[in-house]
């Protein structure tokens, strides 16, 4: 079936993607459903159920009553390994206003919200030049304002990757006025004039090349039934999970894991996890 399915053209794979997704998360699948998502005719609706029919006969049953492809009772993925994640991940981008209601592949969207994070400005004609530069290894002028002085400056960095420390993104680059590797905040970016080839190779920077690997465990003050809930939240095994995490990462992720403080100046039931590997924190990297 592998080699059947390299020979898929991707168009045809995504719409059996999509049949398998519909099936798994709605228990549904009809040829309007093939149709409204892709735009594609009411044969080439039909050719598409067929064919996902002849790779996975078990999967999807036709129910006379309801007119529609209903999922098999033996059921088993082929095309999508089934992940909570790319689901949620959805909901978060129509939350977000990514992603139009119509383009989500889930038909049925249940009643969800989240925490609200504030829109960060980031200049689309800024993102551009800076992904340019990237790209071309180039080194760009950029005016801009840190909070460690009252007015925007001009600095020359030289950027070579994009960054995202869970609420922001960053350019990660070297600086030449300061001739050091740091992150700057894309929103921060006001202006950019001028650019010219760079010299600082990617793989000069220490910290954006070096991974470090935070274990992190339940509270050793949580009972032992708090204790067991927190491993199913963080996916745990014998106690830890491991989190890879590029040094140059390491404060912003360590901020958002809550565990950039001492585990003692909170209590057990909101400090939940602590790190169970402090050491990596101090390592020498230099």
């Amino acid at each position: 079936m592998d080699n059947e399915r390299s020979e898929l053209r991707w168009g045809v794979e995504q719409r059996l993607e999509f049949i398998e997704f519909r099936l798994f998360w709605e228990g549904h699948v009809n040829r309007s459903d093939l149709m409204e998502q892709f735009g594609v005719s009411v044969n080439q609706a039909s050719t598409d159920l067929n064919r996902y029919i002849g790779f996975a006969p078990d999967n999807m049953v036709y129910d006379k009553s309801a007119r529609t492809y209903v999922r098999g009772p033996a059921f088993r993925s082929r095309f999508l390994e089934p992940d909570a994640s790319r689901y949620l991940a959805q909901l978060r981008s129509v939350a977000d206003g990514i992603l139009d209601r119509e383009d989500s592949w889930i038909a049925d969207l249940p009643p969800f919200a989240f925490a609200p994070t504030p829109v960060r400005g980031v200049n689309p004609v800024t993102l551009r030049s800076v992904v340019g530069a990237i790209r071309r290894s180039e080194a760009v002028e950029v005016k801009y304002q840190s909070l460690s002085s009252p007015e925007p400056r001009w600095r020359w960095i030289a950027p070579h990757a994009i960054g995202f420390d869970g609420f922001r993104w960053h350019a990660r680059a070297f600086c030449l006025t300061d001739e050091a590797f740091k992150d700057f905040l894309l929103s921060r970016i006001l202006k950019i004039r001028g650019s010219r080839e760079s010299e600082v190779p990617m793989a000069d920077d220490r910290d954006w090349n070096t991974e470090v690997t935070l274990e992190i465990g339940p509270h050793p003050a949580l009972s032992q039934t708090q204790a067991r809930v927190i491993a199913l939240d963080y996916g745990m095994r014998e106690g830890k999970a491991k989190i890879k995490v590029r040094r140059a990462l390491l404060y912003y992720a360590l901020r958002r894991l809550g565990l950039d403080t001492d585990p003692g100046a909170r209590k057990p039931q909101d400090q939940q996890i602590v790190l169970l590997n402090r050491e990596v924190i101090h390592e020498d990297h230099g």
